[in-house]
C-alpha cells in the first residue's frame, strides 16, 4: 500500500481545519475599534459618543455571522454609546424563536479620535 496519498489527504483535511478555524476567530470576534467623526459620533452627557445605528449595525453583522458560531439575533436600536472606558449599555435583540434578548456591550477603551467595545452573545 502506497501512503503517499494517505499523508496528501491528510495535510488536505488538517489545512482545511485551520483555515476554518481561523476563518471562524476572524468572523466571530465581538471586540471593535470604531473612528470617532462627523458621520459616527454623537453627545451623550458631554462626551462624545458612537453613535446607536453604528453599534446596532455592527453588531448586526457580527453576531451570527457564521452558522456555528452561535443563534440568530434581530438586533433593535442599540443606544449611543459614551466614549468613557467602563461605559456599559444593552441592546435589544430577539432570537429566531422571537424570544428577548438583551445584549450587553462595554467600552473597554476610548481616547478623542477612537472607540474600542465588545458585545456579549446570550
Amino acid at each position: 500500500m502506497e501512503r503517499k496519498p494517505l499523508i496528501v489527504t491528510g495535510v488536505a483535511v488538517a489545512a482545511v481545519a485551520v483555515g476554518g478555524g481561523a476563518l471562524t476567530y476572524a468572523m466571530s470576534g465581538t471586540e471593535s475599534t470604531t473612528g470617532l467623526d462627523k458621520s459616527t459620533t454623537v453627545t451623550v452627557d458631554g462626551h462624545k459618543a458612537l453613535s446607536g445605528r453604528i453599534v446596532t449595525g455592527r453588531i448586526s453583522s457580527k453576531y451570527s455571522p457564521l452558522p456555528w458560531v452561535g443563534g440568530d439575533a434581530s438586533v433593535m436600536m442599540c443606544p449611543d454609546l459614551k466614549a468613557v472606558a467602563g461605559t456599559k449599555v444593552t441592546c435589544p435583540a430577539r432570537d429566531g424563536d422571537g424570544k428577548d434578548l438583551s445584549i450587553p456591550v462595554t467600552v473597554l477603551k476610548a481616547d478623542a479620535t477612537s472607540i474600542t467595545w465588545k458585545f456579549e452573545r446570550v
